[in-house]
């Protein structure tokens, strides 16, 4: 898909504002947007813009690391960043990263996405403060801006979701909960390798100078990085969270599993002592008052009865004393 924006100053209640518009040629100072672009919008763009053809491709690798690139003849620079997104599976959803192409060209700015990035959004909206195409530099700083809000948003909704698993099992132990909790783990993961490396990306272009900067977009620049560290300081605090609490319910598994078999060999013990009594007296032994018949006399049955029960009641009574039970 490819989009074409640019920037139009308009007359709102006196004052002087940008409002932003879709078009259908590329020209000076304009946003040019590409998700899951075909071949013929590829050319296009290279072809009118004359960019090096890798530089329009490398986004669309989804396993690309951030990274800046420079190519001189073309006069652009790329910057690589990874930026969050939701994938849905049936109706759970899975929070993954994606390479986002930034190319900061000689007549306009150029996103790359292998799919419609939701950290444009409110670009595409006109819904960020001071923002216009024809300013290359605070636009690609305010789309890593935008890129660190979503991962502060997405952790904070880990962080419910962490919430709720830990309540539900505190009720009981399930492994659909326990799964949520590994497929979470994983996605912190991610998240803070993608940070780690955007962080040093912003770093990288905190000493460099190969791109123009006003004061402005320093500060801006600062202000993205502090984000960005904050950002990562949830995804490890929440990574431990996740470990602590998959590390104490294994744990707890563990040991409910040993209560279950400690009692499970305490009633073995309990269930064999009356088999000792009568298998005694089942292979040819006399029983008591030996020739008396059981219909007559029952004390035979009553005295083997009664030693069943007494070594059944001191064998529960002994094992309880070494807490079997």
């Amino acid at each position: 898909m490819l989009e074409i924006f640019y920037s139009h100053q308009i007359n709102a209640n006196g004052r002087s504002v940008f409002e932003l518009q879709s078009i259908d040629e590329i020209k000076d100072d304009c946003w040019v947007n590409l998700y899951a672009p075909t071949e013929d919008e590829l050319k296009r763009v290279e072809t009118e813009l004359n960019l090096p053809p890798e530089f329009l491709r490398y986004a669309l690798d989804e396993e690309e690391r951030p990274r800046i690139d420079i190519d001189d003849d073309a006069q652009a620079q790329l910057i690589i960043a990874d930026f969050p997104y939701i994938r849905r599976e049936s109706v759970q959803a899975k929070y993954e990263t994606q390479p986002l192409g930034i190319i900061i060209a000689a007549k306009c700015l150029i996103t790359v996405s292998l799919r419609e990035a939701s950290v444009l959004d409110p670009f595409r909206n006109n819904r960020v403060r001071d923002f216009v195409t024809g300013f290359r530099t605070r636009f690609t700083f305010q789309i890593m801006y935008a890129g660190a809000k979503d991962y502060l948003k997405f952790l904070r909704y880990m962080d419910k979701t962490i919430d709720s698993a830990e309540h539900q099992l505190s009720k009981s132990i399930s492994n659909r909960e326990l799964f949520k909790l590994m497929e979470l783990g994983k996605s912190l993961i991610y998240f803070s390798t993608s940070l780690k490396s955007n962080e040093a990306v912003l770093e990288k272009l905190m000493r460099s100078r190969f791109i123009k900067q006003y004061e402005d977009d320093s500060e801006l620049l600062e202000d993205v990085l502090i984000e960005y560290k904050q950002a990562l300081e949830m995804a490890n605090i929440y990574a431990s969270i996740i470990n602590g609490t998959m590390d104490a319910y294994a744990s707890i598994i563990s040991n409910n599993l040993n209560v279950v078999m400690k009692f499970m060999a305490a009633m073995t013990i309990v269930l064999s002592v009356p088999n000792i009594f009568t298998s005694f007296f089942g292979q040819n032994i006399p029983l008591p008052f030996d020739g008396t018949a059981f219909t007559t006399n029952p004390w035979p049955f009553a005295i083997i009865l009664t030693l069943c029960v007494s070594a059944v009641a001191l064998t529960v009574w002994l094992l309880n004393r070494r807490d079997m039970f």
